[in-house]
């Protein structure tokens, strides 16, 4: 059994796999910036599944969001085994142009330094992205995305750095385009094209799939380089 926190949890993959580490009788923190309600129905769902759980409302954008998250959960369980790193955005209407980039990067290196304070001996911290951001320097980017693909690849590259510089174990979980994702749907707005361009490799992996091998990152001893693909096979080629 494991102490877990989860960024962004109250709804889609966070809660998804808020509620797969409760099924593995792990303890979930399950952080929401401002659906309080909506988080505390994530919790009575994780503790459905066999864990417990609590809500902590804390901005990860913010100074002292990290900290104060990190402390609580501390504080309910005792010392924290994992972070996902799982909120994510920059497509909402109305963020400023460097939005993406205080989020996707910034964000996820302070929660990252924060975790390294405070993660019990052997804990990890398990970053989520997409294979859009993942191989956008390779691969087209679908129109509408790029400030997250842009923002998501320079989070990941500041994590591996500072996993390299304080010896923290970093595993990173990408995945395809996600069925049912408010990310697909919106995209499915702006490019159509590229949204039936993944189906037609085969079925996008839906939120349960994503989420399993997320769950399954903070429990698995070794990993190939650190980083687990789910879907888009065509990417790994």
């Amino acid at each position: 059994m494991a102490v877990v926190v989860v960024t962004g949890a109250s709804r889609g993959v966070g809660a998804e796999t808020a509620v797969a580490l409760g099924a593995r009788g792990h303890d979930v923190v399950v952080n929401y910036r401002e659906k309080e309600r909506r988080a505390e129905k994530v919790c009575a769902l994780v503790r459905e599944a066999g864990g417990r759980a609590i809500t902590v409302g804390a901005d990860v954008t913010a100074p002292d969001g990290p900290p104060r998250l990190l402390d609580a959960a501390a504080t309910a369980f005792g010392p924290v085994d994992a972070v996902i790193l799982n909120a994510s955005g920059g497509l909402e209407l109305g963020a400023d142009g460097d939005y993406a980039m205080r989020l996707n990067r910034d964000a996820q290196v302070a929660a990252a330094r924060a975790a390294a304070q405070r993660l019990r001996p052997g804990g990890r911290i398990v970053f989520v992205t997409s294979h859009q951001a993942h191989f956008s320097e390779t691969r087209p980017v679908p129109a509408g995305y790029e400030p997250i693909a842009a923002s998501k690849l320079a989070g990941e590259r500041a994590l591996r750095a500072l996993a390299s510089e304080l010896d923290l174990d970093l595993r990173v979980v990408s995945g395809d385009m996600i069925e049912g994702t408010i990310i697909v749907r919106l995209l499915e707005r702006r490019d159509p094209a590229a949204v039936e361009e993944r189906r037609s490799h085969g079925p996008l992996p839906t939120v349960t799939e994503f989420a399993a091998a997320i769950a399954g990152a903070v429990e698995a001893e070794e990993f190939e380089s650190h980083t687990t693909y789910v879907g888009g096979q065509d990417y790994l080629g």
